[in-house]
């Protein structure tokens, strides 16, 4: 059993993968595309990673406003989690993903990544963000419900 996570973007998908403990989360690829509108590739290969992963559940980035609200970005989000939910047949949880984007520049700031080279990838690294907050959230929750 393994958790998938995507950093759903306007172009690109960010990919990360738990390992099958459901501890770490790793990042595995970027699906990109040509336009934004054009999902149905984006959707095949998806699929293809959650076999080859063994995965039964999704985390997708929800990308809300920082005060909270709720913008275009992530209404397609929630959109994009509907196709996803019929097509895999998963499920597929939406989390909170402020500032995940921003932890990741930092974070290849810190390791030493040249600026014209953290745009290949950011998108992966917010990913692993994503899906790491999921997998300590559940670990957390199930720590206090014993």
């Amino acid at each position: 059993m393994r958790i998938m996570g995507l950093d759903f973007g306007s172009k690109t998908v960010g990919v990360a993968i738990s390992d099958p403990l459901l501890i770490t989360a790793q990042g595995i690829t970027i699906i990109r595309r040509k336009e934004e509108n054009k999902l149905r590739q984006t959707l095949a290969q998806i699929e293809e990673l959650i076999q080859e992963y063994e995965v039964t559940e999704i985390v997708l980035g929800n990308p809300k406003n920082m005060n909270d609200t709720l913008g275009e970005r992530s209404k397609l989000s929630e959109e994009f989690k509907e196709k996803l939910e019929r097509r895999t047949g998963l499920p597929v949880v939406l989390w909170d993903e402020r500032l995940t984007t921003v932890a990741a520049d930092k974070a290849m700031m810190e390791a030493g990544i040249r600026r014209e080279h953290r745009n290949e990838h950011v998108d992966r690294i917010a990913a692993i963000f994503i899906l790491q907050g999921y997998l300590d959230y559940r670990k957390n929750m199930e720590e206090q419900n014993g």
